[in-house]
């Protein structure tokens, strides 16, 4: 992500925002973190911190004493971040009511459904090592009677696939395998035998597949699936692009896929 925005005065320290592990050093700048990233917004930027930042930084002390105010009533983020958008003149008015929404939605949903929508969003943005940290997070304490099994199934489903983002294979399959326990849908045992032989032996696969007692036909038709996926146009386009740029500008890329993949 990217911040470049400087209408307004500049700090000359910058407030560090922990969820992204990024600097940010205007108003402006903090109203596009705010907006682009709602389902990030939590105490961890919503604290006395920012407040003195803004006074200290920005020099703009009614604002402080707005946000201030608003930390001590506890009324919820909308209250505390809307003044911020105010005082920067950012957000038309249809936008801010859609964003009023959008927190309003938020601000009613559980604490486990909050930190998945976090960890889907962390997801989405290949930020796998922190996705995996709010996934992990729900499953410690889970509790299968107030959310249901499937909403465990999808959070193991989504935790594996960030493990799969790491190329953490083995732990992938694990996550897989318990989601599919409890979902029971194809969809997720494609995914369970997908990964396999990407860290066992022909020997080691048939025995995991052996022990599913799925139907051998279904199997089948995942492998086929499977060998499609891997023969698509696009996937040949992407392998000639990587021919054509050469292996070491392909390495850097990689590199750089990984560091952002796990950064924490």
């Amino acid at each position: 992500m990217s911040y470049d925005l400087c209408l307004l005065k500049q700090a000359e320290k910058p407030y560090f925002i922990e969820n992204i592990r990024t600097g940010i050093y205007s108003l402006e700048e903090l109203c596009f973190y705010l907006y682009h990233n709602v389902y990030l917004i939590d105490e961890s930027i919503l604290n006395e911190g920012l407040c003195d930042w803004i006074r200290d930084e920005l020099g703009l002390a009614r604002l402080y004493r707005q946000l201030y105010e608003q930390l001590e009533k506890q009324d919820g983020a909308a209250f505390f971040v809307l003044p911020i958008f105010r005082e920067a003149g950012y957000l038309t008015h249809p936008q801010m009511r859609e964003f009023q929404e959008k927190l309003a939605k938020l601000e009613v949903q559980s604490d486990d459904m909050k930190q998945k929508l976090r960890g889907d969003y962390l997801f989405r943005e290949r930020m796998y090592a922190r996705a995996i940290g709010e996934y992990r997070g729900i499953l410690k304490r889970r509790n299968p009677g107030k959310l249901g099994t499937q909403f465990y199934a999808a959070v193991l489903n989504n935790l594996g696939a960030a493990y799969a983002g790491l190329f953490q294979f083995e732990a992938a399959a694990e996550c897989f395998r318990e989601s599919y326990e409890l979902s029971k849908t194809k969809e997720t045992l494609r995914k369970y035998v997908s990964v396999l032989p990407l860290f066992l032996d022909e020997k080691e696969y048939q025995e995991r597949i052996d022990a599913l007692r799925v139907d051998s036909e279904l199997v089948q038709g995942i492998q086929e699936h499977n060998a499609k996926l891997c023969a698509a146009p696009e996937l040949a386009r992407e392998i000639a692009k990587a021919k054509e740029k050469g292996v070491g500008e392909v390495l850097e890329e990689l590199k750089e896929q990984y560091r952002r993949s796990t950064k924490i």
